[in-house]
């Protein structure tokens, strides 16, 4: 049984050392240099896919036109494979599905592996890896794997950044998607919302109804951001008589803002010894600094 430290252990084996073994699909059968030295030929009927593996969609069209490009050029990327847990002689696909299928459609008989000794967490791990590497990716789906890469495996975002060459802000507002209600995802997953779009109704009150208002209306990104912003919050809280800060709350709030270029608030209660800090941001690139200050 996997150890909950081992499943939190950071950068493991498989985001670290074999990232290199993990193409995107935008190069998926590109030959790899010096990978010949690890190369095995098996017979196509000995490989079989993952049944956890997270993709499960296949484009026809694309498998078509890998199959055209393998039939004129044969694989030229190794699958990654360990050996299959219950069947003897046979193998299990853990990168290279989309090529093994195309292959099948070529169709060859045999096909270049690489044989990895791999547990069951690094086969997800590596098969979430590869998925968000797609090139067809949509933004929810791209989210959703960095999820689990680190709800699962006890990664960070500055982790899955410098691993797989993304920025961090990119993962984190992919992430923060997530927040938003199914349907809303939906419309992004058909292709009806941009990720831009979805973003500008994170902090409303209604985004499903936003959401159709925007797609029925064609609204561009900025036109949603202003529309969000026209009908963020209806739930206003009740007004109180502002009460006045001594000369040091104002000093520390004009300090705070001049360091981070934003407007800080500090509420603070001298009986109670405690308080808030307020900090307003404009925009997303904003919030993103925020996260970034805090998460360093």
């Amino acid at each position: 049984m996997t150890s909950s430290k081992s499943a939190k252990r950071g950068l493991g084996r498989g985001l670290s050392a074999l990232m290199a073994d993990v193409r995107p699909e935008t190069d998926e059968n590109a030959p790899r240099p010096g990978a010949g030295k690890q190369v095995q030929t098996v017979p196509i009927e000995q490989l079989h896919p993952n049944p956890e593996q997270p993709r499960r969609r296949f484009s026809k069209g694309d498998l078509d036109e890998l199959a055209d490009s393998i039939r004129e050029k044969g694989v030229l990327q190794p699958l990654i494979v360990r050996k299959h847990p219950t069947k003897s002689n046979d193998y299990e696909i853990v990168a290279g599905e989309r090529r093994w299928r195309a292959a099948q459609l070529a169709p060859l008989h045999e096909l270049p592996v690489i044989i990895r000794d791999l547990s069951d967490d690094e086969v997800l791990e590596i098969a979430i890896i590869e998925n968000v590497q797609r090139a067809d990716l949509n933004p929810v789906e791209e989210a959703a794997g960095y999820r689990q890469l680190m709800e699962r495996f006890g990664h960070t975002q500055e982790q899955l950044a410098k691993a797989l060459s993304k920025s961090r802000s990119h993962i984190a507002n992919l992430m923060r998607l997530l927040q938003l209600p199914g349907d809303v995802l939906e419309l992004v997953q058909e292709g009806k919302l941009s990720a831009g779009h979805a973003r500008a109704l994170i902090t409303t009150d209604d985004p499903s109804v936003l959401a159709r208002e925007v797609v029925s209306k064609g609204l561009s990104v900025r036109e949603t951001e202003k529309l969000a912003q026209g009908k963020g919050s209806s739930r206003k809280p009740a007004q109180r008589a502002p009460k006045e800060k001594d000369a040091d709350t104002r000093a520390l709030e004009q300090e705070l803002s001049a360091n981070i270029s934003m407007a800080v608030s500090i509420e603070h209660s001298a009986k109670e010894g405690a308080g808030r800090v307020v900090i307003k941001y404009e925009n997303m690139d904003e919030l993103d600094e925020i996260c970034r200050i805090l998460s360093s």
